[in-house]
C-alpha cells in the first residue's frame, strides 16, 4: 500500500508561527503532526510514503529522518495539491495512492478507505462526512456529483484514494488544483465517495483551530496539562485550565500560563503571564493567538 502525504504548503492563515515551522510539524500533545500522520499511515499497512515539502523543506527532510517508508519529494516551487501528485507519479507504483494532508488530525479508518476504493468502479474515492463547517461537496445515488452544490452536501476530509491513471491526466509541469479536474470527473459522475462520519477530524488552518484542537485531545486524555519528561519548570509556576508543555522546554520561574501550547526547547520569561497562547520562545510569535 502506498501514500503521499501533502507537506508543501506555506499556512499563511497561521503565520507568523509558520515562519518559524511548517504547519505539519506543529507539535500536536507534544508531538509533530507530520510524525503522527506517519504512524497513521504506517499502521495502515503503507510501506512507501512520499512526502512533499517546500516551505521549509528542510525541516522537513530533517524529521523524515528514522521513517525508512518515507521518500522526501521536494519541489522548488508550489505545485498545489494536484500538480504534487503529478510530480509524484514517477515513483508511484501502478496501484491506487491514499492521499493525506498533512495539516489535518484525524482518526480516520485509512484501511477501510482503502478496501472500499478497491472494490469501487471509478478511479477516484473521496473520504467525506458531514461537518457542517465545511460541507460543500454535492453528493447523490452514491456519487459525488459537485464541489460547491446546493443539493445534499458533505464535507471533504481531504483524504482520498486515486488511481495513477487519473493522476496522468494532470497537466505534467506547474500549479495544478485537484479540485479543478475533480469536478470534471464529478460531471460524470466517475468520483466515488466513503462516508467517515463518527471519525475524529480536525483541520488545523488558524491559531485558535490549532489551540482548540490540543484542548479537545487533552480533554478526551482527561488531562489538564501535559508536560514533556524533560522540560523545566521553575518555582512558582502556575498552570492553569489545560496546555502542552514540549520536550526540552523552560518555564522560568514565576510564570502563569493558562489554556496554552507550549513548544519543544521554548524558554518563556520569568513572570510571565500568557493566555490562549501558542508559546515557541520566539519573540516574533510569542503574544497570544487571537
Amino acid at each position: 500500500m502506498q501514500a503521499i502525504l501533502l507537506a508543501a504548503g506555506f499556512g499563511t492563515r497561521l503565520k507568523p508561527y509558520t515562519t518559524l515551522r511548517p504547519k505539519p510539524l506543529f507539535p500536536v500533545q507534544n508531538k509533530p503532526l507530520l510524525h503522527i500522520l506517519l504512524q497513521k499511515l504506517r499502521q495502515a499497512g503503507c510501506t512507501r510514503i512520499i512526502v512533499n515539502a517546500h516551505h521549509l523543506a528542510t525541516q522537513v527532510a530533517a524529521a523524515l529522518e528514522g521513517w525508512e517508508e518515507a521518500i522526501l519529494q521536494y519541489e522548488p516551487e508550489i505545485l498545489g495539491t494536484g500538480g504534487s501528485l503529478r510530480c509524484a507519479l514517477p515513483k508511484l507504483e501502478n496501484a491506487p495512492v491514499l492521499v493525506v494532508n498533512g495539516d489535518v488530525y484525524q482518526n480516520i479508518d485509512l484501511s477501510s478507505l482503502y478496501r472500499h476504493h478497491l472494490q469501487a468502479v471509478n478511479g477516484v474515492t473521496l473520504a467525506l462526512h458531514d461537518f457542517p463547517r465545511f460541507n460543500t461537496v454535492e453528493v447523490k445515488d452514491g456519487l459525488v456529483r459537485s464541489f460547491a452544490g446546493t443539493g445534499y452536501c458533505l464535507a471533504f476530509t481531504g483524504i482520498q484514494v486515486v488511481n495513477p491513471e487519473i493522476i496522468a491526466q494532470i497537466p505534467s509541469r506547474g500549479f495544478f488544483h485537484i479540485i479543478d479536474l475533480y469536478e470534471q470527473l464529478a460531471t460524470h459522475g466517475k468520483i466515488n465517495f466513503h462516508r467517515v462520519d463518527g471519525a475524529f477530524w480536525r483541520d488545523m488552518g488558524t491559531p485558535e483551530d490549532y489551540l482548540l484542537l490540543n484542548k479537545e485531545l487533552q480533554n478526551k486524555a482527561g488531562e489538564r496539562w501535559l508536560i514533556a519528561g524533560d522540560a523545566q519548570i521553575g518555582k512558582n509556576v502556575r498552570l492553569r485550565g489545560w496546555g502542552c508543555i514540549g520536550p526540552k522546554a523552560v518555564i522560568a520561574e514565576g510564570c502563569e500560563l493558562q489554556d496554552s501550547v507550549v513548544w519543544d526547547g521554548a524558554h518563556i520569561p520569568a513572570n510571565s503571564k500568557e493566555k490562549n497562547a501558542i508559546l515557541t520562545g520566539n519573540p516574533m510569535s510569542f503574544a497570544p493567538a487571537r
